[in-house]
Parts: C-alpha cells; structure tokens; sequence
C-alpha cells in the first residue's frame, strides 16, 4: 500500500484527551498519507478555552501513543488551520466524522477552510463503529465521576484524567 501513499495530511484536535477514535483516525490517516502531522490545538476556543491537559503533556500522549507510526509527527499550533497546514506543506486536513453534528460543524468549517486556501482538501475519515460515541468530553464527565476508561483511552491517560478529575 505504501506505493500508493500521497501528500502530507494534517489531523488536527485539541486531543483533551487522546481517545482510541482519535488514535484510529490517525492510524487510518498514516495508512493513506506520506505524512501525518497530528496538529495539536494549542489554545482551543470552540469548546471553552481551558483544556485539563497542558499542550505539552497533549502532545506527550499522542507521542507515545503513535511512536509506532514512523510516518506521524506531533506538532502544536495557535494560528488557523489552514495557515498551519501550508507552513507545513499539507495538502489535506484529516478528521473523523461521528454523527450528524459533526457533519454540520465540519461541513461549515470546511467551507471557510476552502474559502482561505482551495489548495487544501478537507477528508473526512467515518468513525468506527466501535468509536461512533466518543468524544473527549464524555470521558472526561465519565472520569469526573471515577467511571472505566479502559476502552475508551490509553492506561496512562486514564490514570492522568482520574487524578486530574475525579471529585
């Protein structure tokens, strides 16, 4: 499959924290890309602007999670998406799709994406059936209130989350 291998793609997320969905799209994305640069949200603004986990301790994560994936890098980003995916020479920006909303939410921002740069083409990966319901925010309610992670997000996050969050 490598030889059909294309571009350099840009997965990008706040990744508060790294789920199993998260770590499937890039690992799908790697299949298909060159270079899979997963673009860490340094100031997120589109779900409050506090994250639990540092940017640093984010991209921690992440890395250890994919040093797998010789063809993955981790990169932090405060400016807009598609600004960071040229400095970077990406000609794809990579998401997974859950539901619905978040086709609406992704449909409106891949036009403003296209508006910036007609360059760069918005993919969007379908989520596994097995990941269709995660999104952070649920793991972080369900480790506010000492639910299991197991399936959900990597050990050491789990542990992390807990000790961050738990009442």
């Amino acid at each position: 499959m490598s030889d059909l291998k294309r571009g350099v793609a840009v997965c990008p997320g706040t990744y508060d924290p790294v789920t199993y969905g998260h770590l499937d799209i890039i690992t799908r994305a790697a299949n298909v890309f060159e270079c899979v640069i997963v673009a860490v949200v340094n100031k997120p603004v589109r779900k409050g602007s506090q994250t639990v986990f540092s940017t640093q301790e984010r991209e921690d994560f992440l890395r250890t999670e994919v040093k797998r994936l010789e063809n993955v890098e981790i990169k932090s980003f405060d400016n807009l998406l598609v600004e960071f995916a040229r400095q970077n020479g990406a000609t794809a920006i990579v998401k997974g799709l859950r539901a619905i909303s978040d086709f609406e939410y992704e449909f409106e921002m891949n036009q403003l994406n296209r508006t910036m740069d007609p360059e760069i083409e918005s993919i969007y990966f379908m989520s596994s059936p097995n990941f269709s319901f995660l999104s952070s925010s649920g793991v972080k309610e369900l480790a506010m209130f000492g639910g299991d992670l197991s399936q959900l997000v990597p050990a050491r996050v789990a542990e992390r989350l807990k000790e961050e969050l738990q009442r």
